[in-house]
């Protein structure tokens, strides 16, 4: 079982690298920092609503393991192509919104430097972001106002079969080789994966409001800190979404072209990490840039 654990632990420290974790607690914590909040515990609460379902998924199928391991491919090759083309539109979705949105803001860069600037314009602009704030608009102001209301809407990520499959799978294997798994084992493997998630969760949660703190330090910096990151949000979501298409399009079609046989093996945990290092190195580099061109003291003469 200590293999087991620390395979468990692994899996929580990859998943947490997950484009929907990213993308939730990216979006939450920039809405509750323009509303004034500092909301460092984001990624630990959405994190610990995902480890709930985990637990009692993990819970149910020692209960249950000859009944639900003889139904698992069958429910493993739906729910991944449904999940999959679900994700893959809303991912085109959200990088169509924030395209429309990006337009915006570099027209408002421009207005910035010819001197006409309405701030109040530019935070109505910016709270548009993320797919969440466009479906439920200024609902979302009364649904979520602190941290730890991210409880439950971890608790509906977490509903996604992958996640819950993954530590289901290894309580399974821990059945196979010694006829039987007791139930606190099961439960620890679960909450070691938990451990993992929630760290990483937490990490990504904590350095969004550090970074988002610089940036609304001032308008000028808001602009070009969104301009960065709403580019690359757009890249990500379409490169993300244009391959989990192509995935289900060549596994249900079943096409062997080069392009389909790479893309079926991609590792998306890796592209999780790329995501997440992207948008570091974006963030970095928009610091450096603007203090190497003092772009704080142009601001201030513009405005002047």
């Amino acid at each position: 079982m200590a293999g087991l654990g620390a395979l468990a632990y692994g899996l929580g420290l990859r998943h947490a690298f997950d484009a929907d974790h990213i993308a939730a607690i990216d979006d939450t914590t920039r809405f509750l920092l323009q509303k004034g909040e500092r909301p460092l515990s984001v990624g630990f609460f959405f994190s610990l609503g995902h480890s709930t379902v985990v637990l009692a998924m993990t819970v149910a199928l020692v209960v249950a393991t000859r009944s639900v391991s003889s139904a698992m491919p069958e429910i493993e090759r739906y729910g991944g192509v449904i999940g999959a083309s679900i994700s893959g539109i809303f991912l085109w979705l959200i990088a169509v919104l924030n395209l429309l949105v990006l337009l915006e803001i570099l027209r408002i860069w421009r207005q910035m430097r010819r001197g006409d600037f309405q701030q109040g314009h530019l935070d109505d602009l910016l709270s548009q972001r993320g797919l969440t704030r466009r479906i439920l608009g200024g609902r979302l102001q009364s649904l979520i106002a602190h941290g730890w209301q991210m409880y439950p809407v971890g608790m509906l990520f977490g509903l996604g079969f992958d996640t819950a499959s993954e530590i289901g799978l290894l309580a399974l294997a821990a059945g196979v080789a010694a006829q039987a798994v007791p139930t606190l084992a099961a439960i620890s493997l679960a909450l070691l994966f938990a451990a993992g998630m929630s760290l990483m969760d937490t990490a990504d949660g904590v350095f969004m409001v550090k970074a988002y703190s610089w940036a609304f330090a001032s308008p000028l910096r808001k602009i070009y800190y969104n301009i960065t990151t709403t580019t690359l949000s757009v890249a990500v979501a379409l490169m993300v979404g244009t391959i989990e298409l192509l995935q289900v399009v060549g596994a249900e079609m079943q096409l062997h072209g080069r392009l389909f046989v790479a893309l079926a093996a991609l590792n998306f945990q890796s592209v999780g990490y790329l995501i997440v290092a992207t948008f570091v190195l974006g963030w970095a580099c928009s610091v450096v840039i603007w203090k190497v061109r003092r772009m704080d003291d142009a601001g201030q003469s513009a405005s002047s």
